[in-house]
């Protein structure tokens, strides 16, 4: 499947984002570009955002694709209202975990993937420059600043924590 769609949920203090990512394989590497970035407004409700996200998921080439929610801080209920929404997608669930691997959760038909995994995944990915953001996207901007801010902070306890260079970023 070409598409892969990644949801993070927020709602009152972050923002829900949702990116549609076009992958494409050369020479045996997965290559990626962002074609679709919706950031929502603060306090839209999950029922208004699972609508949303079911009416794009219908749309031409997305049907049939992966999507990726984030379900930490929402948990179930939210996923369960995406599962009773006739997605046209192969529904994952994820939730993040400060753990060292990822863990396949079947009946969940998702996944426990630590931090670490995402954020060493997603250097590697720019590091390499196997992922493109399409610049006439209207939250391009947002997004490269985002990711340009991310950083890995080892504390005392040499415990990893991830999070904006900046405060209030």
């Amino acid at each position: 499947m070409p598409f892969v769609i990644g949801l993070d949920l927020g709602q009152a203090q972050d923002y829900s984002a949702l990116g549609v990512l076009e992958q494409i394989v050369l020479s045996g590497e997965s290559h990626y570009t962002v074609r679709y970035l919706q950031r929502y407004q603060l306090g839209t409700s999950y029922t208004d955002i699972v609508v949303s996200v079911r009416d794009l998921m219908a749309r031409p080439p997305l049907p049939g694709s992966v999507l990726a929610v984030d379900q930490t801080g929402v948990g179930r209920p939210v996923i369960d209202m995406f599962r009773l929404a006739g997605l046209q997608a192969w529904l994952r669930p994820i939730t993040i975990t400060g753990g060292t691997q990822v863990i396949e959760v079947p009946e969940e038909s998702g996944f426990h993937v630590p931090k670490k995994e995402l954020v060493s995944v997603m250097q590697v990915l720019l590091q390499s420059r196997r992922l493109k953001i399409a610049g006439s996207l209207p939250e391009a901007r947002v997004l490269t600043r985002e990711l340009a801010n991310f950083h890995v902070k080892v504390t005392a306890a040499a415990h990893e924590t991830f999070g904006a260079w900046r405060d209030g970023e």
